[in-house]
């Protein structure tokens, strides 16, 4: 099993590739590994060094990676955090010639622009990018319930709602949305949901007093595992809840600002609590 991951690098920390290559790692895959980013630390830290990579460096990676045969092996691309408006340009313009020399290729987006507490936190021009050009080449989209209500131009605030988008947002494929707080969620869990044409799921974790960065790329590499794994979607979604919240659950307990990964790779591969996925029948 091979995934090619393009997303944002960090020295110190658990954000983009430095939280997803671990986790897929774990789960016998082997990730070739491209950065958008190469920063010391996310941001949020008093200091932060380093910089967003040149689009035409970018490029030249994943020409190399091309040249070595890594598209002919891989089974899925997943993308990340981008950094610039050129690297999501970079980025589908690979993804469309990826598909076309492997056609089996699967494209898991997970679109990293923003949250709840913070709103779009990337440059301007690079939500309408995601939104254009990668969302419509993607298999799987992994947006948390703020990205997913930008990306579709509709608030959601019922399981109806958020159906209805969903479909009408995405034509093929899965789309979950990630940390989802609904009219009908209860106050102390947090859901994830995956919506198909035809079906759809929830799974429902506790909620924990923490918000560590990275959480979104870590699911979005937890859910990719599990498919190439051959788990279903309902299978998956479960598997990826269950494992994250083991990961938050160790985190909140050793008080760190980063989420604790390695700590707890057992749990990525085979979680102590597993979080049953429901279908959802409106």
């Amino acid at each position: 099993m091979n995934v090619i991951s393009i997303q944002s690098q960090v020295a110190f920390g658990h954000v983009g590739n430095s939280a997803a290559v671990f986790p897929m790692q774990m789960h016998g895959i082997d990730v070739v590994a491209v950065p958008t980013t190469l920063l010391s630390n996310r941001p949020g830290y008093p200091t932060l060094r380093g910089r967003v990579l040149d689009a035409a460096l970018v490029a030249d990676l994943l020409r190399g990676i091309e040249e070595r045969g890594a598209v002919d092996r891989a089974q899925m691309i997943l993308s990340g955090y981008l950094g610039s408006a050129d690297n999501a340009a970079v980025v589908a313009d690979f993804v469309a010639r990826a598909r076309a020399k492997n056609p089996a290729l699967l494209y898991c987006c997970d679109p990293v622009l923003g949250d709840r507490d913070r709103g779009l936190f990337v440059h301007a021009e690079i939500p309408p990018l995601v939104r254009d050009l990668l969302c419509p080449l993607a298999d799987i989209i992994t947006p948390n319930h703020f990205e997913f209500e930008w990306l579709c131009g509709a608030k959601s605030a019922t399981i109806e709602q958020v159906l209805k988008a969903a479909r009408a947002f995405m034509a093929r494929g899965t789309l979950v949305v990630t940390s989802a707080e609904l009219a009908d969620t209860p106050k102390d869990e947090i859901e994830t949901l995956a919506i198909e044409r035809a079906n759809a799921f929830r799974v429902r974790t506790p909620k924990l007093p923490i918000s560590p960065n990275g959480t979104g790329d870590l699911f979005a590499a937890l859910l990719v595992a599990a498919r190439l794994r051959g788990n279903d979607t309902p299978a998956a979604l479960s598997h990826a809840a269950s494992a994250i919240f083991a990961v938050l659950e160790r985190t909140a307990a050793s008080s760190s600002e980063e989420m604790r990964i390695v700590e707890s790779a057992e749990w990525l591969v085979h979680p102590q609590r597993k979080f049953k996925c429901i279908a959802i029948n409106p």
